[in-house]
């Protein structure tokens, strides 16, 4: 997949490193589910484990690489997309940018053009995302994307030894098509 400034496509071996020492900075761990000691064995293990058709059916996760079109090739960051084990044609989104390239619109970019693959093409009827509710900029992200804020969850995650609250957000099929 490409979108105007990336190319998109399921994290390889070759990512492995560039994967590691992002996920490793303090600043992109803390509102996420792992922590700053993540590392090669950790990504091998998601690398092998990732759906073989690029996609994920029910219950499956994929996370997919940014890699920017023009210039350097390395991984910039990454798009998880998680398809719901219980309802069919829903997945939840999350994203991830090594902190060179936040702040510059790599995240949006990517997001929508997962969003137009899930919905145009692969019939996706609804998509999630969530977030810490201290992280500011994620929300303002999933706000400018035009998810929909469906409610949030008080003290509802046990996260990193404190109880947090969760920000959910969500774009149904019909809303997409308006957009």
């Amino acid at each position: 997949m490409r979108s105007a400034r990336l190319l998109i496509r399921p994290i390889a071996s070759a990512d492995i490193p560039a994967f590691v020492a992002y996920r490793r900075e303090p600043e992109v761990a803390r509102y996420q589910s792992w922590s700053t000691d993540y590392s090669a064995a950790d990504a091998r293990a998601l690398v092998d484990g990732q759906p073989a058709s690029g996609w994920p059916d029910a219950g499956e996760w994929v996370q997919l690489g940014l890699h920017l079109a023009d210039g350097p090739t390395g991984l910039i960051g990454d798009v998880a997309v998680g398809a719901d084990a219980e309802q069919p044609d829903t997945f939840e989104l999350g994203v991830t940018l090594a902190p060179a390239h936040q702040g510059r619109g790599f995240a949006r970019e990517a997001l929508e053009a997962v969003l137009a693959e899930l919905m145009d093409e692969r019939g996706a009827h609804r998509v999630v995302m969530q977030g810490d509710a201290r992280n500011a900029p994620v929300l303002a992200l999933m706000r400018r994307l035009g998810l929909r804020h469906e409610g949030t969850i008080l003290e509802g995650d046990w996260f990193k030894g404190e109880w947090t609250a969760l920000e959910r957000f969500a774009l149904l099929d019909r809303e997409w098509r308006v957009r």
